[in-house]
Order: C-alpha cells, then sequence, then structure tokens
C-alpha cells in the first residue's frame, strides 16, 4: 500500500502562481489570515437535506482509506461515494488549481496545502453544525497554526518525523540530529535522509537551532553548509525505501516519517530528536465548486466516527487526531507501534508545517544545490 504524500516534484507555489497563490510545503505568518477567505462566502447549507438525492466524489492517496469505503458509505448515509487517488499533494494540487471543474467534492490534502487552497479562496468553510462528530477530535487538534479552529479543514491524520534505526548495528542509539548529519564510524555510508524540500532540510535546521519555517537567507546558507557537509557520510537520500534499507541492514540510520519507520520490526526503533522537530497533518477539505455540499460533510462526519476514522490508525499506523478512534486502537499495536503512542501534547511540541509562499523556493533552490554538489 502506497502512503506517499509527498514528492519532489515542482514546488507547490509553482502549481498555482497563475492564482497569484504560493502553495509550498510550509510556513508560519501567514496561518493566521487563513481563516477569513473560507468564510467570506459561505453557502447556505441545508441540515436536513436528503443525501440519497446528492453523491460525494473524494481525491485521496492510495491506501489511505479502506476499499469497502464506498459500500460502507453507502450503506450508512444511503449517498454514493466516489473514490479517486492522487500519488503526492502536487498531483492534486495542479488539479485543483487548474481552473477546470474537477467534479470533486473532497480533497485530502496536507496542512499547508489546505491553507493555500484557502488562500486562493477554493475551499468552502467547514460547517461543524453538519459535523457533530467533530467534538471526537482532541482539543489540540483545533489548534494547528495553519487553521486554527480547523476553519476550512478537518484533520485526518498527524504525526512527525525522526530518527529510525537499528538499535543492534549501533553502538550508542541516537538522540540529536547531528547524530544522523556526524554519524558514529560504524554508521558512516549507511544513512539516508530525504529528498523533499522541507525534509532534506530538517535535521540541518533543528540541529542549528532554527525555525522549519525559516525564511532568513543567512539560516539557509548555514543549514546548506551543514547538509553539504553530511553528504560524504551518505549511504542515499531516499524518500520511499529506507524502511527497506533498515530491515535489510543496509542501513542503520535514516530520516525518517514516524509511521513509515517499521519500529515494531526486530532491532527497529524510533526517536524524535532532543532539538525537536516538525508536526505535520494531512486534512480533508470541502471544495467551495461542490455541489453536494450537505453530503460532503456528512462524509467527514462519518469518517470522524471512531469506528471508522480508527482504521486509518489500525492499518496506516499514523496517528489519528480522534480521541475516541485512538482509544479503541488495539493495545498491543501500539505498544509495539511507536507513531501511535505519541500524545498530542507531544505532538504538538513539533513545529507546524505550514505555507511559506514565495519562500519556499529558497527551499527548493537549497535542495537544488545540494544534490548538485559532489
Amino acid at each position: 500500500m502506497s502512503r506517499s504524500r509527498y514528492s519532489r516534484r515542482l514546488p507547490a507555489a509553482a502549481l498555482v502562481a497563475g492564482l497569484a497563490l504560493a502553495v509550498s510545503a510550509c510556513g508560519g505568518e501567514a496561518a493566521d489570515t487563513a481563516a477569513p477567505a473560507a468564510s467570506a462566502s459561505s453557502a447556505q447549507l441545508d441540515p436536513n437535506a436528503d443525501l440519497s438525492k446528492q453523491s460525494v466524489t473524494i481525491s485521496v492517496w492510495d491506501g489511505y482509506t479502506p476499499k469497502e469505503l464506498p459500500q460502507q458509505v453507502k450503506e450508512k448515509l444511503k449517498t454514493e461515494l466516489k473514490v479517486t487517488l492522487h500519488d503526492t499533494n502536487e498531483t492534486i494540487m495542479g488539479k485543483l488549481t487548474s481552473g477546470t471543474d474537477t467534479g470533486l467534492d473532497v480533497a485530502f490534502v496536507s496542512g499547508q496545502y489546505a491553507q493555500a487552497l484557502n488562500e486562493a479562496g477554493l475551499l468552502e468553510p467547514i460547517h461543524p453544525e453538519l459535523v457533530p462528530n467533530l467534538a471526537n477530535l482532541f482539543p489540540e487538534a483545533k489548534e494547528l497554526s495553519y487553521d486554527k479552529g480547523n476553519v476550512f479543514s478537518v484533520p485526518y491524520t498527524w504525526g512527525t518525523t525522526g530518527i529510525c534505526y537499528r538499535t543492534d548495528l549501533l553502538k550508542t542509539p541516537p538522540t540529536s540530529w547531528n547524530d544522523l548529519l556526524d554519524p558514529p564510524a560504524e554508521a558512516k555510508k549507511k544513512v539516508t535522509m530525504m529528498t523533499t524540500e522541507r525534509w532534506l532540510a530538517l535535521p540541518a535546521i533543528k540541529a542549528l537551532g532554527y525555525s522549519v519555517n525559516t525564511r532568513s537567507d543567512e539560516e539557509i546558507a548555514k543549514v546548506k553548509e551543514k547538509l553539504l557537509a553530511a553528504k560524504a557520510n551518505l549511504l542515499a537520500y531516499d524518500d520511499t525505501t529506507f524502511g527497506e534499507r533498515l530491515k535489510k541492514g543496509e542501513a542503520v540510520m535514516v530520516e525518517a516519517w514516524d509511521g513509515w519507520c517499521p519500529a515494531g520490526e526486530k532491532n527497529i526503533d524510533f526517536v524524535v530528536p532532543k532539538e525537536g522537530s516538525d508536526l505535520w497533518v494531512d486534512t480533508m477539505v470541502v471544495l467551495k465548486s461542490s455541489k453536494n455540499k450537505e453530503a460532503a460533510h456528512a462524509f467527514i462526519n462519518y469518517i470522524l466516527d471512531p469506528q471508522v476514522h480508527g482504521w486509518a490508525a489500525s492499518n496506516i499506523l499514523y496517528s489519528v487526531p480522534n480521541k475516541a478512534a485512538m482509544d479503541i486502537v488495539d493495545a498491543d499495536l501500539k505498544a509495539k507501534t511507536p507513531s501511535l503512542q505519541m500524545t498530542p501534547a507531544q505532538l504538538l511540541q513539533g513545529e507546524s508545517i505550514i505555507d511559506l509562499g514565495e519562500d519556499s523556493q529558497k527551499f527548493t533552490r537549497l535542495a537544488t544545490e545540494v544534490a548538485a554538489q559532489q
């Protein structure tokens, strides 16, 4: 099952430049100005709408929802559900910002992309009265900096980034991002880091004490120096197969999203370095162009049912921001899966990744220059 959410394609900003919108990986100040765009022209929705006369079309990553979801929704809501797939945020953003009618009602996108779509005026605000299961969310799920109060998005999964490592092949467990950037002798040439712009930069940014949302040219230059120095000790840049490399012993220490670290396997563990990390969130949004807004909200409400939302935690091994759902996840599975053990308070210690607008190009250049340097 594919759970890839990011890729090193065009930065998101480039995808929406024609709409005067910058959509790349993440950023801070703009988040506080994001909410008004969604609430400016909210549609009047009918809480008593006959959902059997509406249908819902969603776009989501492959493997991110149950294959039986259309049948489940039909049975529960009397609404036809069509599931379409996208492989990355960039793919769905290209579709949503193309100016054509996509026919989509609900899209699954990461938080910073939801922020950018909202700023472009492409999202319907969430109508809480139509989503009573919002009450199942942890209180912390309303404190996400790209959308405080869940004005235009509803969080589906959340997590962080850290170091996944072989406990039997390292003399000392890693505790710092510097352990990845300047590894001990037994780990040299057996370390991987990610290639996606913001996550390529993350270890060096945090090791230097900077914000994941830095816009400073001086700080980014120092990050570049640290990343270039680290290249000599790398096995590879790898966003997708680092878990397999760890299991084979080809790698002993890798940068990883928490849910992608095979920490349930023998001799593999995961740690968030002492300098801190990020907080990523994947969300559900309702498109302003949707002709089935009541059914779209009913769909989101259905997803937030504990039994339904709990599927995500149990099957894709990402924590979900739904207390009622996390409470019913199998205790044995939680015990062997670090990504399911993190509390909302722990996750919110990470910096939220938000849209950086045009400054995202700085990270694109950084990644290109680091990759090109021999």
